[in-house]
C-alpha cells in the first residue's frame, strides 16, 4: 500500500471538510467519509502509518478526525 498516496488522499478529503462552517460537524463527516469509502487495508496501512509517525505529514483536521474516531470505537 502506497502510504504517500493515503496521506495525500487524506489531506485532500481533510482540504475539503474543512471547508465546512461547524468544525466538529466537518471532522464527524470526515471520520465518516475515511470509514465507509476506504476499504480495510486502506484503513489499516493508513492507522498504521499514524502509529509509526504520529501522523507526519498530515492535516490537524485529518489527524483529529482520526484520533476522535478512535476514541469513539474504543467505548
Amino acid at each position: 500500500m502506497n502510504t504517500e498516496h493515503l496521506i495525500k488522499m487524506a489531506n485532500q478529503i481533510g482540504s475539503f471538510f474543512s471547508t465546512m462552517p461547524d468544525r466538529e460537524q466537518a471532522v464527524a463527516d470526515l471520520a465518516s467519509h475515511l470509514k465507509r469509502f476506504w476499504e480495510p487495508r486502506m484503513r489499516k496501512a493508513f492507522l498504521d502509518y499514524i502509529d509509526r509517525t504520529q501522523g507526519e505529514g498530515l492535516d490537524p483536521i485529518v489527524l483529529e478526525a482520526v484520533h476522535k474516531h478512535m476514541q469513539q470505537q474504543a467505548v
